[in-house]
């Protein structure tokens, strides 16, 4: 296998098309950690984002492979899009309004590094367990736009078109997001 650790987006997508799959898999492994994150974030059943993520890797396989790929340049929004999307489509097909609990492990492990010694691991956890249960509380608008910006990593204007939303309206959901944990810290009395 030849290695393209530091061919661009475009470059592994343009190999993957010639027939190269390996192109595929520096793409999966690029991004992996961010797209399981943010459908994990949104579904909070293990399992489910799991089952998601295949699908957001499925879809995106069957429209490169049909050489309808057409965000240059762009390709981890657009892979986000996708997820959201597919996320979204599930809540409508089983009817819910709410998130589905979980009591496995969170998104928090699976980003950065968490340390080197166990202290400092169950000192991070503890304050990814804490920040999630703060999530819990804000509005579904607040949460996702909080997650995708923090956790996935993404711009605003990126936000607002994942969201069919316009930029003001992210920054507006960010700013009351934030104010809204600030409340929740002081009503709960958590401390990080």
């Amino acid at each position: 296998m030849k290695t393209f650790a530091q061919a661009t987006d475009t470059q592994l997508i343009d190999v993957f098309q010639k027939g190269d799959t390996s192109g595929l898999e520096v793409l999966v492994h690029r991004y992996k950690d961010k797209i399981y994150s943010s459908i994990l974030f949104l579904v909070k059943d293990k399992y489910l984002a799991e089952d998601l993520f295949q699908e957001v890797f499925i879809k995106i396989i069957d429209t490169l492979r049909s050489n309808r790929y057409n965000e240059e340049g762009k390709f981890l929004p657009w892979a986000l899009r996708i997820a959201h999307n597919l996320c979204v489509d599930y809540f409508r097909k089983v009817n819910k309004t709410h998130f589905v609990a979980s009591d496995d492990k969170d998104v928090f492990e699976f980003i950065g590094d968490v340390g080197d010694t166990a202290d400092t691991r169950i000192t991070t956890q503890q304050t990814h367990d804490k920040v999630r249960r703060m999530l819990d509380f804000l509005p579904e608008e607040q949460r996702e736009v909080i997650v995708l910006r923090h956790f996935a990593g993404m711009s605003f204007k990126e936000i607002a078109d994942i969201t069919n939303s316009s930029i003001n309206t992210c920054l507006g959901r960010m700013r009351y997001g934030l104010i809204n944990l600030r409340k929740v810290m002081v009503e709960k009395q958590i401390i990080l």
